[in-house]
């Protein structure tokens, strides 16, 4: 795919990040989680702990495209678990009903724990009808981290197929690109370039028998979402930046060599035993000219630090959970 037709707006809706943060100044593009609460609530609300969003190790967001006069809704994983997506999108008073579709970015806790809750909530809001949840076959291999003594530490399954169609999603399961809600792109598997990003050392999948384990370090199966803004570029929604946050943006280009990248938003996984290649990670972003960079859950405070020196306050916008972004 070399052409990806813009829309007139993007909306993303943080509804799960690992950070709160109402307090700090934003730019104008950006409403705060309190700032929302203000519009939604008009002049007449009392603040107190009852209003706020829960901040959670993991990522979701929902994209609004406007184009034409239409308006299509995407949820963009789904974050750890229930209790905390179903309160924000409840705080953050979010209509899932117009949701048409639900993307899992890759196969980790951390973005699908709340998945079937969110599918069922979507359908709640729509009079049961069903949506396409759109994943990588490679996502259901059951995950552990291997640790230094050796043992494995298990990682909780993500659900099944089985589990989603019978939540009421229509399954599209599939390694290429897709093109859903008219204008969103999902990408397919992401190609490894750079010397320096090796996924997630330690990562393990279980064997196709079932009793043991083997090395799964790279999570081929992550995907990355990109819409196209009239008169601002490509934003290109990461997740976890497993495959590298310097390879998906090197793919999105490869695949819309066209249309300049605007944005990138998402976890830029440079926390942990990531942080080694902070340097030559935000070396390499500066040579794709982005406007914005929003990084949030597992970019980490060293990084943020990093990318602050780096960009400064005009390009680089923390994510925070509540915040609503407006290309």
């Amino acid at each position: 795919m070399t052409t990806l037709a813009p829309v007139d707006s993007l909306d993303i809706q943080i509804i799960v990040d690992n950070v709160t943060d109402s307090l700090s100044s934003v730019p104008s593009f950006i409403e705060t989680e309190l700032g929302g609460l203000g519009r939604r609530r008009g002049g007449a609300w009392v603040l107190g702990g009852g209003c706020l969003c829960c901040a959670a190790h993991g990522l979701s967001c929902l994209l609004t495209v406007k184009s034409g006069g239409r308006s299509h809704s995407v949820l963009f994983d789904t974050g750890p678990e229930d209790r905390v997506f179903e309160q924000n999108v409840s705080r953050l008073g979010l209509d899932l009903g117009p949701v048409e579709a639900m993307v899992l970015s890759h196969g980790h806790w951390d973005h699908a724990g709340a998945m079937l809750r969110a599918l069922q909530l979507v359908l709640d809001r729509n009079g049961g009808k069903r949506i396409g949840c759109y994943v990588h076959p490679d996502m259901f291999r059951s995950r552990a981290a291997k640790l230094p003594d050796g043992s494995f530490r298990p990682m909780e399954d993500v659900p099944s197929l089985a589990d989603l169609e019978a939540q009421g999603g229509d399954v599209v399961c599939t390694r290429e690109s897709q093109l859903i809600a008219d204008r969103v792109f999902v990408s397919g598997e992401i190609p490894r370039r750079t010397p320096f990003e090796t996924g997630l050392p330690g990562q393990h999948r279980r064997t196709e028998d079932g009793n043991g384990w083997e090395p799964d370090e790279l999570l081929i199966d992550e995907r990355f979402v990109a819409v196209n803004v009239r008169g601002k570029g490509l934003v290109v929604l990461t997740a976890c930046s497993h495959a590298g946050v310097v390879n998906v943006l090197h793919h999105a280009r490869e695949c819309f060599p066209d249309v300049k990248l605007h944005c990138v938003l998402g976890g830029l996984h440079l926390s942990g035993i990531n942080e080694r290649v902070i340097p030559q990670t935000v070396e390499a972003l500066k040579g794709f000219d982005l406007d914005v960079v929003a990084a949030g859950h597992c970019t980490g405070w060293r990084a943020m630090a990093a990318l602050t020196n780096a960009f400064g306050d005009k390009k680089l916008t923390p994510l925070a959970v509540g915040k609503r972004l407006s290309f």
